[in-house]
């Protein structure tokens, strides 16, 4: 399989997961002349949607600016790639469940959805550190030379550092669920972070297949 056709069907997943994101939006339960009030008490909604939102999206700037270094796939990066969407998609149902456990705001349920996750955060975090150990042992899908170990040696630690934060989120979620929040908030910018120092990498470094 070219290395094209893998990122496109990645493309198709990522743009549909956002896409079913919004879907949590609906018309709310109001009396004639309480519509905005309604509305604003959909609030919990938007929160859960604009975190995931902007979670996914840098989980697919990541992706898609990782991938753009690869000039070869093959079946056991195909795998591994498959394996990858499937944790990112899992995103969907506890971005729900955040919506609901914040509009309720019992205690009990908002520790579990948040640990929830906190949780698929660092199921993601650490695939991806998997697939930077599977391209660092398969030069041969990249055209390596020493630039590519360069890269990897710059930004080899990333995942892991995203893995240690959702574990800490795991954590403070259980001495409380707000606190648990902040951090699962931080390691989304940790994400985008991380993202902003792998394409200056790939930048500096010249990765970037041509043609």
């Amino acid at each position: 399989m070219k290395i094209g056709r893998l990122q496109a069907f990645s493309d198709g997943v990522f743009s549909i997961l956002l896409t079913l994101l919004v879907l949590d939006f609906k018309l709310p339960a109001y009396r004639d002349g309480h519509l905005a009030q309604a509305v604003l008490n959909q609030w919990p909604i938007l929160v859960a949607y604009g975190l995931s939102f902007f979670y996914v999206g840098t989980l697919w700037l990541f992706h898609h600016d990782y991938f753009a270094k690869i000039k070869e796939t093959n079946w056991q990066l195909n795998v591994l790639n498959l394996v990858i969407l499937f944790t990112v998609t899992l995103i969907n149902y506890p971005t729900s469940l955040l919506a609901e456990s914040i509009a309720q705001q019992q205690r009990n349920d908002m520790q579990f959805a948040f640990s929830y996750y906190a949780l698929v955060a660092l199921l993601i975090s650490a695939m991806f550190w998997v697939l930077y150990r599977f391209m660092a042992q398969h030069h041969e899908l990249t055209g390596y030379d020493q630039n590519h170990e360069r890269f990897y040696q710059r930004t080899k630690n990333d995942p892991l550092k995203s893995v240690t934060i959702y574990l800490v989120a795991l954590v403070g979620i259980q001495i409380n669920p707000w606190l648990g929040a902040v951090l699962i908030i931080a390691g989304n910018v940790f994400h985008f972070i991380a993202y902003l120092r792998l394409s200056q990498g790939i930048e500096q470094y010249g990765l970037i297949k041509k043609g």
